[in-house]
């Protein structure tokens, strides 16, 4: 299948750009063979490359391009298929943007095509190359240094529960993992992450029950999560706790009897942040906006989780303004090198910022994942990077240290 792969990367410093005329050449050699064509435009600083041929093939030569370690940054902008190639005379030929005009440049490159329509800028591929010539994007080219330039140290140690402040009838175990700052050094909330006595997944404890048991099940997990995270003593810390969003309809005076568990506990609702799952099912979503309403005006704050996983979440945020949203693992994984998914979480922050709601990010797991995000303006993370969940106690926090260069 003819496959189309677009990527921007930046040259390193101590590579001179005359090095550039042998390295083309050695790609034209290497593409011909493959039968791999395209085009690559470079302004004096960033790489932009388009690449067409057998998918395979594009995809092998692709990831050696991503192993070149003469450039780095390289974020996949465009991974599409189309029924003929758009530049099918070379391997690889490349426009250097300084040696020529704007206007002038953007003509030759729609000269070079062979497709047998004429191309246009209304391609969507070709819109990537206008976009990188006229440098529409170019304050998102975020230049984030290579994750052995940080180093991540806990400072403190992990609190654990000792056994006989353990509630052995309780029915459910809690983790808990916390939510930072890491630039601040700030611990900003604590997640209460549902297990089984055994330390089992959610799935595990859930997996019994059918009905309306899972719903009573569920809130009254929670006046253990309560317990415990009271016996941890989260200090000034909020509290988050998740709940199925079908709980508050399906359960009466669900919002009383979370209420309650709290007080019993020697919290206050305005320590307790509740957690619902875009890509859990409303199939009532008046009465679930109502009861939402009724926790928000206790004074408990509100917060969608794994936002960007379901079909929910821009309904959601239309029906009632969260608190704050948890952007989903499956857009932060590899955000660095993934073009579309920074796209998305750029509108995400927009959109967020504009009606006030706090962003964080979860689930992330390298450093080059964070600082991408961190430059896109997101403060709050969790995830196996800083601190995993730990079974009944709350782990010690690993903060970034920026390596001193020698």
């Amino acid at each position: 299948m003819l496959t189309t792969i677009i990527y921007r990367s930046h040259l390193r410093d101590d590579v001179p750009v005359k090095a550039l005329e042998s390295m083309v050449a050695d790609a034209n050699i290497k593409n011909n063979r493959a039968d791999v064509t395209g085009i690559l435009l470079f302004n004096g600083t960033h790489f932009f490359q388009l690449l067409e041929g057998p998918e395979e093939n594009v995809k092998a030569i692709y990831q050696a391009i991503c192993a070149d370690h003469r450039h780095y940054n390289v974020v996949e902008l465009l991974y599409d298929y189309s029924p003929s190639r758009r530049f099918g005379m070379t391997g690889m030929e490349l426009f250097d943007l300084r040696e020529h005009g704007r206007d002038e440049v953007l003509q030759v490159i729609l000269d070079k095509g062979t497709s047998r329509y004429q191309l246009t800028y209304r391609d969507r591929a070709l819109q990537f190359f206008r976009t990188f010539v006229e440098a529409i994007d170019k304050e998102n080219y975020f230049e984030i240094p290579s994750a052995d330039s940080w180093d991540f140290i806990a400072t403190e140690q992990p609190r654990s529960l000792p056994p006989l402040q353990l509630n052995a009838g309780a029915g459910c175990g809690f983790a808990f993992q916390p939510t930072i700052d890491p630039l601040a050094r700030e611990i900003i909330s604590i997640e209460a992450l549902l297990r089984t006595p055994s330390g089992d997944s959610p799935k595990a404890y859930f997996a019994h029950l059918s009905g309306d048991e899972i719903y009573l099940a569920d809130l009254s997990s929670k006046k253990t999560a309560f317990a415990l995270a009271a016996a941890l003593d989260p200090g000034n810390c909020t509290l988050s706790v998740n709940i199925l969003p079908m709980t508050l309809v399906n359960v009466p005076n669900a919002v009383d009897i979370l209420l309650q568990s709290i007080a019993e506990n020697n919290l206050v609702p305005e320590q307790i942040i509740v957690e619902f799952t875009e890509n859990e099912a409303i199939s009532q979503f008046d009465a679930f906006s109502r009861a939402v309403r009724s926790l928000k005006g206790a004074g408990i704050s509100v917060a969608i989780d794994h936002f960007g996983a379901g079909f929910a979440g821009l309904q959601l945020l239309a029906q009632f303004q969260p608190d704050r949203i948890k952007i989903n693992r499956d857009l932060i994984q590899d955000v660095h090198k993934s073009g579309p998914r920074q796209a998305i979480i750029h509108a995400i922050i927009k959109c967020c910022t504009s009606l006030e709601i706090a962003v964080s990010a979860v689930g992330v797991e390298k450093a080059e994942e964070w600082m991408w995000l961190e430059s896109a303006g997101i403060t709050e993370f969790q995830g196996h990077l800083f601190a995993s969940p730990r079974f009944h106690g709350i782990p010690a926090v690993a903060w970034p240290e920026k390596k001193t260069e020698l």
